[in-house]
């Protein structure tokens, strides 16, 4: 009888296409929902490990410019009113409100720091929210792909017992594809799941030093302006 079973067990097709096609109805739209997750994911990563190689660079550019002796009214000049970089946007929101800051007679309005520290921190602010968007999706993935791919997981088991409990027979060959298409919601979930906490982890510290970067240039650049302010 084992023997037969087991015959009857190898004559199964166990690949992820026939277990995926074998599934109930609502392990297949788990299947699916994971599967979307997972390519979602994959595409943030990209676009996020694209985004921050860019803004490196540009802040490196900017850097090098700011730092190279240039005057800064010039450096404003060239950037322009419509700043392309983070760091550049950064800068020219402090150089915009040190210009609205005076007066037409030459004088400068009482709070100019305030305002310009104010002003800088807005656009960094910004940039912030630029970096950081799609990261919280990365968590939401890492966090909860593992307990949707273990429903899946749950509802196939129950299945399987529902049709052993209709065909009276326990054999493997009954037991085993039933079990198997349910294991397969939970390994989906968990190859969502891993990457995407995994990279979070590293985009998430990437962006950090990144706004570092830029906070760090921020506070210089308003040491600058208050010399200037109390020459």
């Amino acid at each position: 009888m084992e023997t037969e079973a087991l015959g009857m067990a190898q004559e199964i097709d166990f690949s992820l296409l026939a277990l995926f096609a074998r599934a109930t109805f609502t392990v297949k739209l788990v299947m699916l929902g994971l599967m979307v997750m997972s390519f979602w994911s994959w595409a943030i990563i990209v676009r996020k490990h694209l985004m921050f190689r860019a803004a490196r660079s540009e802040a490196a550019v900017f850097d090098a410019a700011f730092w190279s002796g240039e005057p800064l009214d010039e450096l404003y000049e060239r950037i322009g009113a419509e700043p392309q970089g983070s760091s550049e946007k950064i800068f020219a929101a402090g150089m915009l409100e040190w210009r609205r800051s005076h007066r037409q007679d030459g004088g400068l309005i009482a709070g100019a720091q305030a305002r310009i520290d104010r002003a800088m921190n807005v656009a960094i602010a910004r940039e912030s929210e630029v970096l950081n968007k799609g990261l919280s999706f990365l968590a939401t993935v890492g966090s909860t792909a593992p307990f949707i791919g273990l429903f899946g997981t749950i509802w196939g088991v129950k299945h399987s017992f529902e049709q052993i409990a209709i065909s009276q027979n326990t054999n493997l060959a009954t037991v085993a594809p039933g079990i198997a298409e349910a294991l397969l919601a939970t390994g989906i979930g968990l190859i969502a799941a891993i990457p995407a906490v995994v990279f979070y982890n590293k985009l998430n510290a990437d962006s950090e030093r990144i706004l570092g970067g830029y906070e760090a240039f921020a506070d210089e650049f308003a040491t600058i302006l208050s010399r200037q302010l109390d020459a």
